[in-house]
């Protein structure tokens, strides 16, 4: 008798708890910060690191990473030009979200034990799956890495590059030599005068690379994977709040690539939603922003102004781009990638 009064007890206060409205959520330190502030603190690059973050000679920007802190300041502010893009190294950019110098860190940022535990730092889902492989002159006749024993390789300073290929070469024993370039355009200029045999980076970077070569047949990207590397984006540990923004943020661009919803048909598609889900996610019925200490139509206001996560791939990095990359890991689920968005109800 007991044990069924319990039962009755628990069920009831379940059922109570599910009948409660959505409450409005404190949206914690950092977007009140924003909020305030009228501008989202976001990284840039020192320089231009190709299809991710590059600047042209007006200072305008460009690239991957750029488009996804426009439509977090879009989420957060309605409007992708409430931006202050701030050119950080990749050594800088943790000091620099520690000093609150930046509120994100929108950069490629691989998602590694120490920085997760160590740096203070919280991590985003994958908002990229980079695989890290070894661009090498075509002179050598190198298939693999173990023909490159003895070599020299240039490396990016201050990125998990130098731990993989430390642990691949070393696993299998084969010494090289590391020089190590703090700024991309320095790093290219000495793959390109021959002061490197390879260049070990992030996949899309080398194909970036090898494109903007004097000679692009004069370089070659290996086959082997040295590892496949979650990136994230980077918040401050504590701010749940901010994090929960910046998962929803791309759970929304993939909910829109699985809906088909699009920069140019988000009005139509708003105006009639297909199902009960859509009509949340673009804020024709309440409770999509209140939750997140938004606004209803935060997501709906950010697929207009930069469209879902196929269409920013496809404009900075994949088949509208000058560079082509195909998506691989990155596409949706259902095309075979890792990528899905999260439930909303």
């Amino acid at each position: 008798m007991i044990r069924s009064t319990t039962k009755t007890l628990t069920a009831a206060a379940i059922a109570a708890c599910l009948a409660l409205p959505a409450s409005a959520a404190d949206p914690g330190p950092t977007i009140t910060q924003i909020q305030e502030r009228g501008s989202l603190l976001c990284t840039s690059h020192n320089g231009s690191y190709l299809g991710f973050a590059e600047v042209d000679d007006q200072g305008k920007w460009s690239g991957f990473d750029i488009e996804m802190c426009k439509a977090l300041a879009t989420a957060i502010l309605g409007d992708p030009e409430a931006l202050q893009l701030i050119p950080v190294s990749w050594a800088q950019r943790f000091p620099a979200l520690q000093s609150g110098d930046i509120d994100v860190i929108i950069k490629v940022t691989g998602w590694t034990m120490s920085r997760d535990t160590d740096l203070g730092l919280q991590y985003s889902r994958p908002y990229f799956i980079g695989p890290t492989n070894i661009l090498v002159r075509s002179d050598l006749g190198a298939t693999s890495p173990e023909d490159l024993e003895g070599g020299v390789f240039c490396i990016n300073a201050g990125t998990s590059i130098e731990r993989i290929v430390a642990d691949y070469m070393g696993a299998r024993g084969i010494s090289y030599e590391a020089l190590n370039f703090e700024k991309a355009e320095e790093l290219r200029a000495a793959l390109y005068a021959g002061r490197c045999d390879a260049l070990a980076g992030f996949g899309p970077f080398l194909a970036a690379t090898r494109f903007n070569a004097p000679d692009p047949e004069g370089f070659t990207i290996l086959d082997a994977v040295l590892a496949l590397e979650p990136e994230g984006i980077a918040a401050r540990e504590g701010d749940d709040g901010f994090i929960d923004v910046i998962n929803w943020m791309m759970s929304a661009l993939l909910m829109a690539e699985e809906n088909g919803i699009t920069q140019a048909n988000v009005d139509e598609i708003r105006a009639n939603p297909p199902s009960a889900s859509v009509e949340r996610l673009l804020g024709a019925s309440p409770g999509v922003g209140e939750r997140l200490g938004l606004s209803d139509d935060w997501a709906y206001t950010m697929i207009k102004a930069v469209g879902n996560y196929g269409e920013i791939y496809d404009r900075t990095v994949g088949e509208n781009s000058v560079y082509k990359l195909p998506r691989g890991k990155n596409h949706l689920w259902s095309n075979g990638g890792l990528l899905y968005s999260l439930v909303l109800d």
